[in-house]
């Protein structure tokens, strides 16, 4: 997937599966060391009172991550030169009884159990935030804080104190995926490599994409996935050389190629893979030199991938191998038909933040995605796989989803 565009799932559970509460603590603490002179003050989803959500509510991603709640209307509070009792503070709203008809059971901070549920060594009601907040500025030269409109309210409450965004300290945290998270990703992703093997089953001339579409959605569903990680996007023919095509609509032919960049979301992480396949189970001459041009380039990118390697150097990779094959169409070298970046980080979100003044670390699970498009023949090809970056190079996450062309053919043998 080439851009995130959806929000985070709210789950319904009050944290990810898989994920312990000591491993959230640790991430609090590692980010009260990163900032000893910072109050940090996060906001959990607000929804507004009418919200009517088809794909229900989804949680801010930062905050989940520091916390691991999924409840809305929560904040939290983080100071490391406070005393211990304000070192870590969830907020949490008062219990309704009404909106719990509709909502179910709501974690307050009056429960005698709300400490044990939520890992935080202190709750409180919401109301007490601000006056809380006021507390710990005595102890914190600046406030941290997630850039939106309630930076505004912040000033009024803090007028001599530096506001400052939150999201780069917290990425660098990002970045590093634990044991624990790495089995939820390898959990998405099993589930999508399952889809799309099921998509190769199904797929034929005569069939609209949204058919493969729902199948594949169908498929991750059951394997536990809440959602879908970005919206599908399966492209056909003229379809298959328009990166963010969503329509879903064509009715695919024999003779076309089809790129299919479609994945689930589990237990809140996310995996993104993209295949070509010949809608017929044939390449023709031509579609097959362009896959193998694709993936003989991702091939050179993981070779590249390891720790201390910038993202945009193997970018570079990609389209040095791809301008060493001649030329394309109209006497264009092929790095011209390469027209985005090779990868992106991915974790909680499709494209998890890092920074950028980085280079990738030990721990990193990033996308590789080559790809080469061609409207003047209505050839589009992207194989997008992810890896994880290890002490020595790159470990593929993907292995069980076939990339050879040939075996492609074999698989979608009906």
């Amino acid at each position: 997937m080439l851009r995130s565009l959806l929000p985070f799932f709210f789950a319904l559970d009050l944290c990810a599966q898989g994920i312990p509460l000591a491993e959230y603590a640790s991430r609090r603490e590692a980010l009260r060391k990163a900032l000893p002179d910072g109050v940090v003050v996060m906001w959990a989803l607000q929804p507004p009172p009418d919200i009517s959500d088809r794909n229900g509510q989804f949680q801010e991603p930062y905050f989940y991550y520091m916390s691991g709640w999924t409840q809305a209307n929560a904040a939290l509070l983080l100071c490391a030169a406070c005393p211990d009792e304000l070192k870590e503070v969830i907020f949490l709203p008062k219990r309704n009884e009404r909106k719990e008809i509709f909502e179910g059971h709501q974690v307050a901070a009056a429960d005698v159990d709300a400490k044990a549920k939520t890992g935080f060594r202190t709750v409180m009601s919401i109301e007490k935030l601000e006056s809380t907040l006021r507390r710990a500025l005595e102890d914190g030269e600046r406030v941290y804080t997630l850039f939106d409109l309630r930076e505004t309210g912040l000033a009024k409450i803090a007028p001599l104190r530096e506001i400052k965004d939150i999201r780069m300290p917290i990425n660098r945290l990002r970045v590093k995926k634990s044991p624990a998270e790495l089995e939820l990703l390898q959990g998405a992703v099993d589930a999508s490599v399952a889809a799309h093997l099921e998509s190769w089953t199904m797929t034929k001339p005569g069939l609209h994409e949204y058919e493969v579409a729902t199948g594949m959605l169908q498929t991750y569903l059951s394997k536990g996935c809440e959602r879908s990680a970005y919206p599908p996007i399966v492209g056909s023919g003229p379809n298959s050389v328009v990166l963010h095509y969503f329509a879903n609509k064509r009715r695919m032919d024999a003779g076309d190629v089809m790129v299919l960049d479609v994945a689930g979301e589990c237990s809140a992480y996310a995996a993104d893979i993209t295949r070509t396949i010949p809608v017929n189970g044939k390449w023709t001459a031509r579609q097959k030199q362009v896959y193998l041009m694709v993936l003989g380039a991702q091939e050179a990118v993981m070779a590249a991938a390891k720790p201390g390697v910038m993202l945009k150097d193997l970018t570079k990779v990609a389209r040095d191998y791809f301008n060493k094959q001649g030329n394309g169409p109209n006497g264009k070298p092929w790095g011209t038909y390469f027209t985005h970046g090779v990868g992106h980080h991915i974790g909680l979100d499709v494209h998890d933040p890092f920074d950028p003044e980085l280079p990738l670390g030990e721990g990193a699970v990033i996308t590789v995605e080559p790809g080469l498009y061609v409207p003047e023949e209505n050839i589009g090809v992207r194989i997008e796989d992810m890896v994880l970056i290890t002490k020595d190079g790159a470990k593929l996450l993907t292995a069980a989803l076939p990339r050879d062309p040939d075996e492609i053919e074999r698989r979608m043998k009906h």
